[in-house]
C-alpha cells in the first residue's frame, strides 16, 4: 500500500501543476490560444504557423463557441440562474476570436497535457484500488475525486467557450482547489490504513497525528479558512485586473483602482501572518510541528511577493509565484486539518 499511497502523492503534484500552468495561461492571455476543446485548432497537436489554418477559422471558432454557450445557458436556465445565462448568451464578446499565436497556442496546449496527465493519473489510482485493494471508503473517493476532475476539464471548455467571462474562472479555480483537497484527504486515509497495519510503527508513536492545546486547533482552523477566502479575493482582484486591461487601464495603473476586495485582500493576509507567528512561537516552546515551520515560511515568501505584485504594478511571474505559494499553504492547511488532535489537559 505504500506504493499506492506514493503513486497518489505523484498525482497529487500532476494536480498542482495543472493549477499552475493554469495561472500561466492566464497571465500570459493565452486561454484562447486554443479556441475548441479537446482538440486545438482541429488538431491534437496544434500548428506553429497561422498558414496551416483554413481562411475562415475565426469566424468557424466562433460559430462553434456560441453553440456551446447556448447549451450550457440551457444548463444555468434549468437551475434557476436566468439572469446570468441570459448575459452570457447575449455577450457580444463571444463573436470575436484572436489572431492565431504560436506561444499562446502552445502554452495552452501544455495546459491541457498537463491536465490530461493528472486525469489520467488518477484514472489509474482508481484501477489500482479496483483491482488491488479493494477498499470501499477509498475507491468512492478516488472516484469522486476523478467525476469532479471530468466535470473540472467539461467546465474548462465553457471557460474558453465563453471568451474568459470572469466568474467562470473563479470557479474554476474553486474546483481546483476541491480536487487538491479530496486528493490530500484520499493520501491520509491511506497512510492511516498502513499505518494500521504496521506494529513497529503504531508501537513506536510515530503516527502522523499532531496534538495540540484547543485555541491553537481553533486558530490552525481559522487561519486555514482565512487563505482559503483569501484565495477567492485574489481571483476576484484578478478579474478585475482583466476588466480594466479591457478598459484600456495600462498595468502601472492597476494598483491604484482595485477596489475594496484588493483591500480586504491585504488585510486578512496580515491577520494570517500575525496568527501564525504566534502559533509558531508557541510550537517552539512545545512539540516543534514541522508542517507549522512550513506554514510560517511559505506564508511569509506569500507576503512578500504579494507587496511586490502592488509596489510592482503585478509583474506576470509574480502573480503565478503568489497564486503557486497559496496553493501549497492551502496544501499544508488541509494536511494539517486531517492530522490535528485537540491534546487532553
Amino acid at each position: 500500500m505504500k506504493k499506492l499511497q506514493k503513486f497518489n502523492w505523484v498525482v497529487l503534484i500532476l494536480i498542482f501543476l495543472v493549477v499552475v500552468a493554469g495561472s500561466f495561461v492566464r497571465v500570459t492571455g493565452s486561454g484562447m490560444g486554443c479556441p475548441d476543446w479537446p482538440k486545438c485548432f482541429g488538431y491534437w497537436v496544434p500548428p506553429t504557423e497561422a498558414g496551416s489554418l483554413p481562411a475562415d477559422y475565426k469566424e468557424t471558432y466562433a460559430e462553434g463557441r456560441v453553440q456551446k454557450i447556448e447549451k450550457f445557458a440551457r444548463f444555468l436556465s434549468g437551475i434557476g440562474l436566468d439572469e446570468t445565462a441570459a448575459k452570457i448568451k447575449n455577450d457580444p464578446n463571444l463573436l470575436t476570436e484572436q489572431e492565431f499565436n504560436a506561444a499562446k497556442t502552445w502554452t495552452e496546449y501544455v495546459n491541457r497535457l498537463c491536465g490530461f496527465l493528472a486525469g489520467n493519473g488518477m484514472l489509474l489510482a482508481l484501477v489500482w484500488l479496483l483491482v488491488v485493494y479493494r477498499k470501499r471508503k477509498f475507491i468512492l473517493l478516488s472516484l469522486l475525486n476523478l467525476v469532479i476532475m471530468g466535470f473540472q476539464a467539461w467546465f474548462g471548455s465553457i471557460v474558453v467557450a465563453s471568451n474568459l467571462v470572469p466568474w467562470t474562472i473563479t470557479v474554476h479555480m474553486l474546483l481546483a482547489l476541491v480536487i487538491l483537497a479530496i486528493q490530500l484527504y484520499l493520501i491520509h486515509l491511506i497512510g492511516k490504513e498502513i499505518e494500521l497495519h504496521n506494529d513497529s510503527l503504531r508501537k513506536s508513536g510515530d503516527s502522523p497525528v499532531y496534538r495540540v492545546p484547543k485555541w491553537m486547533y481553533w486558530l490552525i482552523v481559522l487561519s486555514m479558512l482565512i487563505t482559503t477566502y483569501q484565495i477567492f479575493l485574489g481571483t476576484q482582484v484578478r478579474e478585475m485586473i482583466d476588466e480594466m486591461t479591457i478598459q484600456g487601464v495600462t498595468r502601472q495603473g492597476w494598483s491604484s483602482q482595485l477596489g475594496l476586495p484588493f483591500f480586504i485582500h491585504r488585510s486578512f493576509s496580515w491577520m494570517v501572518l500575525i496568527f501564525i507567528v504566534l502559533i509558531a512561537w508557541k510550537n517552539e516552546q512545545g512539540e516543534k510541528i514541522r508542517p507549522i515551520r512550513w506554514l510560517l515560511m511559505i506564508l511569509s515568501i506569500e507576503l512578500v511577493s504579494g507587496i511586490v505584485l502592488v509596489y510592482g504594478n503585478m509583474p506576470g511571474m509574480v502573480q503565478i509565484a503568489h497564486l503557486f505559494f497559496a496553493v501549497i499553504l492551502f496544501c499544508i492547511f488541509t494536511l494539517m486539518l486531517f492530522r490535528l488532535k485537540i491534546a487532553r489537559t
